[in-house]
């Protein structure tokens, strides 16, 4: 049944549980249901109370997404993978007035899938020994949360403890595809990625509550191929029609997000593509960039990892890997920025809840992972900066799943300047806020546990390079240009291990921001991966 926007948040009443799908910079966005639920609770204070939950960030940062619900009243509890695109969530939740819960964004997406199926609930090492582990926190992320019912609890399997969520069961999930056909079919043709929309709708159909889409048009049935379909009409209750719905926040439609090089009706459309890195970062991102080797499955996390691509787009080795992200992409040119997450000429576009499978498994060699704290025993911390609420996104299920991590990130912060000149580092300003600190505020990454697995760890920043042994946190590189005791030793909030056979980073490492980091756009055609 086809209704307007405003029908459709008329559906939603108090109380409810809404499930939505989406990503940051408008990837699969409902936004136009989401701006009439905002507009009817202004006007006339319902819904409220929603329990609202997102597996991936959703969001501009100002207005769209996950802000339309950020509205007192509107949410009573909010359980989020990713919560940066959305500061007035944030604030709710910083100041009690929700029930704030992190968990990381593959956990959600499955859970919501083990719930449409009636499984009791989703059972998984991913989050063990972290603060999503019920005995560390349980993802209670403030303190309305931590005097709410607990959302998961530890099971003990063939004598190993596992963390079991338990189920959600969504009263309304709101979805997004390009278009359907007369029978309610969703397809996310020309989307930039399919997501979790199945897992989403399917959690709410089985759970006997309504399915929402929202579409750009609705084509005859023949003109709505099979193959195309992410969401069958059978559990589609409702389809908004919203014609100026766009592919992601920068407008239009660009085909090559979609893997369609070719399309008659795609919409004419410009996106920021690929950028060099500089000046710290490019540092960072040239440095992780020497621990890839051909062949490897290699993941990218959000933020300066993010950089890497274009290292390897210019030292021509990105065709000798094989490049995911949690979104569900494989291969490709990876958009860095806003649109992190998408991909000129993908060369596979998954469901996100089958990319977390792959995670989840171990399918990923080496992951790039951004680092917000580090501490002596190697935990890292990256879901909650200053007094917000972040989340861990795809961060744990990457973590735990890959065979091996390097984390990326500033030595400092709140800041930092650096000069880069013939291959040597210098210190303008220092960062006022250490990233190396006594104890991470919260564990979003255990070292210790990796290290009883034997897991290689790695820890890369501008002036130094670090790696966890059985001693803890080890110094193994040193920046040129930089004084050991004075850059490195005296802003750490604990003394490293230092190796034996400590060295300087690669001179290559330290490239001029006047030398090949110039900024540059992939536009639609452009590539040829």
């Amino acid at each position: 049944m086809e209704l307007s926007a405003t029908e459709a948040a008329s559906v939603i009443r108090d109380g409810d549980v809404v499930a939505i799908t989406g990503n940051g910079g408008g990837m699969l966005e409902a936004d136009a249901i989401f701006a009439a639920i905002e507009k009817r609770f202004i006007a006339t204070g319902t819904p409220r109370d929603l329990v609202l939950v997102h597996a991936l960030g959703v969001g501009d940062g100002k207005e769209r997404g996950v802000n339309r619900f950020a509205h007192p009243g509107l949410v009573r509890r909010v359980i989020g993978g990713h919560w940066s695109w959305s500061p007035r969530m944030q604030a709710l939740a910083r100041d009690n007035r929700i029930e704030a819960f992190t968990l990381p964004s593959g956990v959600i997406s499955l859970l919501l899938r083990e719930t449409g199926a009636k499984r009791p609930g989703l059972i998984t090492h991913v989050g063990l020994n972290t603060f999503y582990d019920p005995r560390s926190g349980g993802g209670a992320a403030n303190e309305a949360a931590r005097n709410a019912e607990p959302i998961n609890e530890i099971v003990t399997l063939g004598g190993e403890d596992y963390i079991r969520y338990l189920p959600i069961r969504p009263d309304v999930a709101i979805v997004r595809g390009t278009y359907c056909d007369e029978q309610g079919n969703i397809s996310c043709a020309e989307e930039s990625g399919d997501l979790d929309c199945h897992a989403v709708a399917l959690s709410a159909r089985n759970s006997g509550g309504r399915v929402l889409a929202q579409v750009r048009q609705r084509r005859e049935s023949k003109d709505c191929l099979a193959r195309l379909v992410q969401v069958p009409g059978v559990m589609v209750d409702h389809v908004v029609v919203a014609k100026d719905q766009p592919q992601t926040h920068v407008g239009g439609y660009e085909g090559s997000l979609a893997g369609l090089p070719h399309s008659s009706e795609v919409l004419p459309g410009q996106f920021d593509g690929l950028s060099m890195p500089a000046g710290a970062r490019s540092v960072i991102a040239r440095r992780a960039a020497q621990e890839i080797h051909a062949g490897q499955s290699v993941n990218f996390g959000y933020g300066i990892p993010g950089g890497i691509a274009a290292v390897l787009t210019e030292q021509a080795r990105l065709k000798d890997i094989w490049l995911t992200v949690e979104q569900g992409i494989h291969n490709g040119q990876l958009i860095d920025g806003a649109l992190f997450g998408a991909a000129a000429f993908p060369g596979a576009i998954m469901r996100s809840t089958d990319q977390f499978d792959f995670y989840s498994g171990g399918g990923v060699d080496v992951a790039f992972l951004g680092a917000g704290e580090v501490d002596a025993d190697g935990n890292v911390n990256v879901s909650r900066l200053g007094q917000d609420v972040v989340g861990p996104g795809g961060f744990v299920d990457i973590s735990q799943g890959a065979k091996s991590v390097v984390f990326c990130g500033t030595f400092e912060t709140g800041g930092l300047a650096v000069g880069i000149d013939a291959g040597k580092l210098t210190i303008k300003r220092s960062g006022q806020i250490p990233k190396f600190v006594e104890q991470v505020r919260e564990i979003t990454f255990c070292g210790p546990a990796a290290r009883l697995r034997m897991k290689p760890i790695t820890y890369v920043t501008e002036r130094a390079v670090f790696s966890l042994a059985d001693e803890g946190v080890t110094l193994t590189e040193v920046a040129p240009g930089i004084d050991l005791q004075r850059d490195v030793l005296d802003r750490m909030a604990f003394r490293p291990e230092i190796s034996p056979n400590l060295t300087l980073m690669n001179p290559d490492c330290f490239v001029s921001d006047a030398v090949g980091t110039s900024s540059r756009s992939i536009k639609a055609g452009a590539l040829n991966v």
